[in-house]
């Protein structure tokens, strides 16, 4: 199963994703929140709408989460090229659910920055409650789905700063989307993902390549806090990060689930 979250009728809904004669269309609307019912997703009821392609839709991010866990260093390369070593345990961090935004809309360059960078991921969603998870347990069962993410990172702040917290988390700096899948879609067996700014490949791994395995992140991660559903985890980043400027339009692509597309604009004053 496919959906997004667009504004339909003037409000945020989840909408159905299906392939309508070669093109991705949002096909019905889903009455309730998919990771409310992740053991019965199948079964969520829908009411009709007119059909609209999904490239045409406004959306927003896909995920209401109430944390977002991020993992750093998870590829060796990455580690590498940012001179960083390589981590014996996985590396958490946080970004706040105020960070999200949807596909399409505008990644905001902070006036207090001198370095912006993008970081493609996949992301993962959160189907059921987990916490203290055995070892040996199989977290299949409590994954929603998976989504393409942007880690975007203001890297003179992350440099500057003891902790991740600011260079990570200002307002869109965690672009999700632009649909969530819930099958077809096998990290352990190897998922490609890709990061292009203004058409040029700038980021390429596998998920193959992670340091630590799905199974790893989220029995680590359960036994400090409980994973709820909706929670999203970020899994790490390839090597290829680099810097983006007001005007530049980066894409993260995951393999069978889609293309994440988000303009960067200079930091628009309140109003």
């Amino acid at each position: 199963m496919k959906y997004c979250r667009f504004v339909n009728d003037g409000k945020a809904a989840y909408g159905l994703v299906e392939d309508v004669a070669g093109e991705e269309r949002i096909t019905r609307v889903l009455v309730g929140t998919p990771h409310e019912s992740a053991d019965a997703l199948e079964e969520l009821p829908t009411r009709r709408m007119n059909s609209a392609a999904l490239n045409d839709a406004k959306l927003v991010a896909p995920v209401q989460p109430s944390k977002i866990i991020c993992v750093g260093r998870n590829y060796r390369e990455h580690a590498k090229e940012l001179g960083n070593e390589v981590p014996t345990e996985p590396l958490l961090f946080l970004k706040p659910p105020s960070s999200l935004i949807g596909s399409g809309q505008p990644i905001q360059y902070p006036a207090i920055s001198e370095r912006l960078d993008y970081e493609g991921e996949l992301g993962l969603v959160m189907g059921r409650a987990c916490h203290k998870l055995a070892e040996g347990e199989d977290v299949r069962p409590y994954i929603l789905g998976y989504t393409c993410l942007n880690d975007v990172t203001a890297r003179d702040l992350q440099k500057k700063d003891s902790q991740w917290t600011r260079g990570k988390g200002f307002d869109s700096f965690c672009p999700v989307g632009p649909v969530v899948v819930s099958d077809g879609v096998d990290p352990w067996a190897g998922v490609k993902v890709e990061t292009r700014l203004n058409e040029m490949l700038r980021q390429e791994g596998n998920t193959m390549d992670f340091i630590f395995s799905l199974d790893v992140i989220i029995r680590y991660i359960s036994q400090v806090m409980t994973l709820q559903p909706g929670d999203v985890i970020a899994t790490g980043t390839p090597p290829g990060v680099g810097p983006m400027q007001a005007g530049d339009e980066v894409k993260v692509s995951v393999e069978n689930i889609g293309t994440l597309r988000n303009p960067v604009i200079a930091e628009q004053e309140p109003k």
